[in-house]
């Protein structure tokens, strides 16, 4: 079911004492981002405000989300089960989720899960951008500024097309790697991210609304 303010008293609040587990995930790379619990109050805060807002069992009280670290969930759509008894909610994180600095809590140790890994790489790409220029490749970068970064795009962009037509798949697969990195660094040189890249392609995909 779709959660919208109408229907929050279909909820089953009373099955846990008032609280019910809500599930973040990523609402463009399906990443689980993490795991709270709501109460009505901080379901509706969340509803009304667009930014996920938790019950918080040690602070006893409503917790926005990053309220101290600026890392917030942007609300998507709220979800609940079959049962009405948990929650899943669809958001974009502004930062990394954890408090450890990971993009997300849960460490399922799949390197290799796709969404996972390109959010990862992006974090470790922003976070290079207050390194050592002497000292990181992706920090030189940044120092060297936007307009340099763009050219390393365009010439990654070549080297790609040239293995495509010579057939060598091992090199086109490595000269897409470069590709993806060169991008993801070109658009954090300009404040921008993956997801914004994401929400451009879910746009076009979207039906055509109707007259």
């Amino acid at each position: 079911m779709i959660i919208t303010s109408n229907c929050i008293a279909q909820l089953e609040f009373n099955k846990a004492d008032g609280l019910l587990p809500a599930i973040v995930q990523h609402a463009l790379t399906g990443v689980v981002l993490m795991q709270g619990y709501m109460n009505q109050a901080a379901l509706e805060h969340t509803l009304n405000t667009q930014q996920v807002t938790f019950y918080s069992r040690s602070k006893q009280r409503l917790w926005c989300k990053g309220e101290s670290s600026g890392h917030t969930l942007t609300l998507v759509s709220a979800h609940s089960d079959c049962d009405h008894d948990s929650l899943l909610l669809l958001a974009l994180p502004a930062g990394p989720t954890c408090h450890t600095g990971c993009a997300s809590c849960f460490q399922v140790g799949d390197d290799w899960q796709a969404a996972a890994l390109l959010s990862r790489l992006e974090h470790t790409i922003v976070a290079r951008k207050q390194a050592d220029p002497a000292a990181s490749y992706t920090a030189q970068l940044f120092a060297e500024g936007t307009q340099r970064i763009a050219q390393k795009v365009g010439e990654e962009g070549v080297e790609v097309a040239l293995a495509a037509v010579t057939g060598d798949d091992t090199e086109l697969l490595n000269e897409s790697a470069d590709l993806v990195f060169h991008l993801l660094t070109l658009l954090a040189s300009r404040e921008l991210q993956l997801a914004d890249v994401l929400a451009v392609l879910a746009a076009r995909q979207a039906p055509p609304s109707k007259p």
